[in-house]
């Protein structure tokens, strides 16, 4: 057991106060050291002799440069000097010591000494972080709802990690906590929707998780290994808040081994500075991921968490837009017939339209109207005074008005939950909204309030053994308030109180002091709004035009959008390099013009456009094609022809003229198209453009910088085509399903996994099953029986033939996938296999399905 302060033992009545940063000890897969600012060992962990052969004893007072040698003491130094702020944290990976050995560090300070903590290089297969990150967050942007947010998350987490479970784990206000989301192994059950006591993750455990966003736990039945000395000369212990290597407490450890868990990893989910959640994994037997591997999912635990704020903060800017409109006119009627305040059914129907409600009572100057599910009218006297008691001045809301009033027990069935809004500076006039009781059944990971029973380790209290679902059903309580709803009710409050003042002589002054808390809290929203949706929202918002229909303004926004994703897509098929302009323009077209694409004609020389200057010459030409259809030539009989050139100093011209269209007028104000058209290629390329309104049809000239521009090399001939069958890309998918059964896909990259994964489920597999080596194809192949396997043929140092071997001895149909194209030459007793061409689509993967299951005639 590790070693605690003198005199303190856990037990189930303190354990929120147990000291889990000062246990002095540390996990046996790594050694920790702590020195003073010139290296001289201060304290280190007992295990350190099975690393560098020197008991900790004989270690301590001694320099610890020799240990590590001078290469790596110069690396580590350098990241040292590179922490910033009480709580950082600097890792380093395969840092090779005097000796020729390769570890992983973690670095951090703790007052004025330094801790190195350490463990051995494991070798895996090494993982891009930049790209599986930025294609993981595409992967989250595509899902379209919150649960599913959660579930791709969970699922990457899992596919990362390779726990045997990973659940999306989301705090409440009072601690407690429910499984949102999960992604686990077949056959271990299933925790979704499952809800936590608060006295499973106490409050120090929280407090400690916003320190330290990431937390495994190796073994649960490893030893710990005690940190030598337990005290310094002055009685303390070391703080291993930071620590990566930190021991477990004892009360967690046995709250794991109740629930057969042998590993757990958790990352933190922090939203503005708060504990959203975890991303709460579990193993059922010892597992230890790569340090680097662990970095990459703490990594992406972060990013989930600001994907998940911006998506919160855009649902917030749409609900308060909406909210601010029924505000204003709220407030303009008001403020013509302040009687209007003495109405609860006109005030009602205003404000549910921002805050849903069942009910609606106005306490004015001791007199009480109400519409709707109220309390009583001889409940209201009560009621305010217990308001102006508590809360005179602020908004209150609860769900369980009992909680706050014992008497409201006796109309808990209309009014279980209230919000209350004041509307004057004294504590005697309200707005409160009304709503009923929400019967409801809350699904406990075992009974929450069984006691605990006597463990065996003497007089001390053992965490609960069972897990099993147990069902509550809650009265008294109705749906809860959001904090959503209770900052529009603050906004609420400030216009009803202006509304007041304005009968008032100094009015004016408050309404412009009001005016500029709104624009301070406007500013402070736009400041913290992330730059990686900077561009859409700069769309989103340069779309809208009042005067337009709905429908024509989202069709706008979607296509503008559509367009950058396509250059995007274009892009990104060469590893973000240059692409061609002519595949712009006509992909552009056939996106768009559908059969007028036919009326626009293309001519000029091979050139390749810098992935910037690609897309903005993508938005450029959408907007001219979209107005076309609309406005211009294409709209009617007309045609448009696009010609470009480069000129001697290298620099691209592109000349756009349409003719036989209806006749050309000048707009009458520039919208953001014509602004898109006119200063894009100016403002982001450093070039020229030129729009004349001739009659006769459009005109526009366009000069893109030489700097943008490269030559398209002429292509060379393609090699024989291979003995095998080959599907490209584009052939043509059946029109039914091809699968009914277990597929399994072998592929060693996680995200092309997760994306083949998909499109087969998609295609009819009733479930997936991936491996990302041979030996775990095979494995998967002695346990299962499948209707079909997919099977990459490079992993990495080795190929997939082996598997494929063992799939044609059991008569399995198998397809190959491979990102060589022509050059793949497969071995002679694999000749006329189905092979198709990655990246994988539900195009190329459904003719390769339908071919290798297709009976031999």
């Amino acid at each position: 057991m590790a070693d605690q302060k003198p005199g303190f033992e856990v037990d189930l009545t303190n354990c929120d106060r147990e000291p889990i940063h000062e246990l002095g000890a540390i996990q046996p897969f790594g050694f920790l050291l702590a020195l003073s600012t010139d290296w001289m060992v201060r304290r280190a962990s007992a295990n350190i002799d099975q690393f560098f052969g020197i008991s900790a004893e004989d270690m301590l007072g001694t320099s610890a440069i020799a240990l590590f040698g001078e290469h790596a003491v110069h690396t580590i130094r350098n990241r040292l000097a590179m922490l910033r702020g009480p709580d950082a944290v600097e890792r380093l990976f395969g840092i090779r010591l005097a000796d020729g050995r390769r570890f992983d560090f973690a670095l951090h300070m703790t007052s004025d000494t330094v801790v190195i903590e350490g463990e051995a290089t494991l070798e895996e297969t090494s993982t891009d972080a930049g790209s599986a990150i930025r294609a993981m967050m595409g992967r989250l942007d595509e899902t379209p709802d919150e649960t599913a947010f959660y579930r791709e998350g969970a699922r990457q987490v899992r596919a990362l990690t390779g726990f045997d479970r990973v659940m999306v784990y989301r705090f409440d206000t009072d601690g407690s906590g429910v499984v949102v989301a999960e992604a686990a192994r077949a056959g271990i059950g299933n925790f979704l929707d499952l809800r936590y006591p608060a006295t499973d993750i106490p409050k120090q455990a929280r407090q400690l998780y916003i320190r330290t966003p990431f937390r495994i736990i190796a073994n649960v039945n490893a030893e710990p290994v005690p940190i030598l000395p337990r005290l310094d000369e002055t009685g303390a212990p070391i703080d291993l808040s930071l620590s990566v290597l930190r021991s477990v407490s004892p009360i967690h450890i046995e709250y794991l081994k109740n629930m057969g868990v042998g590993a757990s990893l958790s990352i933190s989910i922090i939203v503005e500075g708060k504990l959203w959640g975890l991303f709460a994994c579990h193993h059922y037997n010892h597992r230890r991921p790569s340090f680097e591997r662990r970095s990459i999912a703490e990594l992406f635990g972060q990013m989930f968490a600001l994907k998940l704020e911006s998506r919160e903060r855009r649902d917030l800017s749409k609900f308060e837009t909406a909210a601010r409109a029924s505000s204003d006119r709220l407030l303009a009627a008001v403020a013509g017939d302040a009687t209007l305040l003495d109405n609860p059914d006109w005030l009602a129907a205003m404000l549910r339209e921002t805050v849903p409600c069942d009910g609606i009572a106005i306490w004015i100057n001791g007199k009480c109207s109400h519409t709707g599910l109220t309390p009583p009218p001889e409940a209201f006297p009560a009621l305010v005074r217990r308001l102006n008691a508590m809360a005179a001045g602020r908004i209150f809301a609860t769900d369980h008005l009992v909680g706050t009033l014992p008497a409201a027990a006796d109309y808990q069935d209309v009014a279980a939950g209230m919000l209350s809004i004041p509307i004057s500076r004294s504590p005697r006039d309200y707005v409160m909204l009304f709503r009923q009781e929400k019967l409801r059944t809350v699904k406990w990971a075992g009974d929450p309030h069984k006691p605990a029973q006597l463990g065996p380790n003497g007089a001390r209290l053992t965490p609960r053994k069972s897990f099993e679902l147990w069902s509550q059903e809650v009265r008294g309580r109705s749906d809860p308030f959001t904090p959503v709803e209770i900052r529009i009710a603050e906004m609420l409050r400030a216009s009803l109180i202006e509304v007041v003042l304005r009968l008032s002589d100094d009015a004016q002054e408050e309404r412009r002091r009001f005016s500029e808390r709104q624009e301070l809290l406007i500013a402070e929203l736009n400041h913290r709004v992330r730059n990686i949706l900077s561009l859409i929202r700069g769309l989103v918002r340069q779309s809208l035009d009042p005067e337009a229909d709905t429908r024509n303004t989202i069709a706008l926004l979607e296509g503008r959008i559509e367009s950058l994703a396509r250059a995007h897509d274009q892009i990104t098929q060469d590893n973000w390099s240059a692409a061609p302009l002519g595949r712009l323009i006509e992909t552009e077209a056939a996106a768009y013009l559908a059969s007028k694409s036919q009326r626009l004609s293309c001519n000029g020389p091979a050139v390749l456009l810098a992935p910037n200057a690609f897309s903005t010459m993508a938005l450029v030409f959408h907007e001219l094609m979209t107005n076309s259809a609309k406005y211009g030539a294409l709209s009617d009989s007309g045609t448009v022809d696009v010609t470009w050139q480069i000129n001697e100093e290298g620099d691209l011209h592109i000349r756009w003229r349409e003719r036989g269209g209806p006749p050309v007028q000048a707009p009458k104000r520039q919208g953001f198209g014509t602004t898109i058209i006119q200063r894009s290629i100016p403002y982001d390329l450093g070039g020229t453009a030129t729009v004349r309104y001739a009659l006769t049809g459009l005109e526009a000239d366009f000069c893109v910088p030489a700097r943008h521009i490269s030559r398209e090399e002429p292509g060379r001939a393609a090699p024989a085509a291979p003995a095998a069958v080959t599907l490209a890309p584009g052939e043509a998918a059946p029109v039914v399903k091809p699968l009914s059964g277990v597929v399994l896909l072998v592929e060693d990259s996680l995200i092309i996994a997760m994306d083949a994964e998909d499109i087969l489920t998609r295609l009819g597999a009733t479930r997936v099953v991936t491996a990302a080596t041979i030996a775990q194809a095979q494995r998967e192949l002695a346990a299962e029986q499948f209707e079909l396997a997919v099977l990459d043929v490079n992993l990495g140092s080795e190929t997939s033939l082996p598997v494929a071997q063992s799939l044609r001895d059991r008569g399995t149909p198998y397809i190959f996938a491979t990102g060589y194209g022509e050059q793949l030459r497969l071995p002679e007793e694999h000749e006329g296999a189905t092979v198709i061409q990655k990246p994988y689509t539900i195009v190329s993967l459904g003719g390769g399905i339908a071919r290798a299951l297709r009976p031999e005639g």
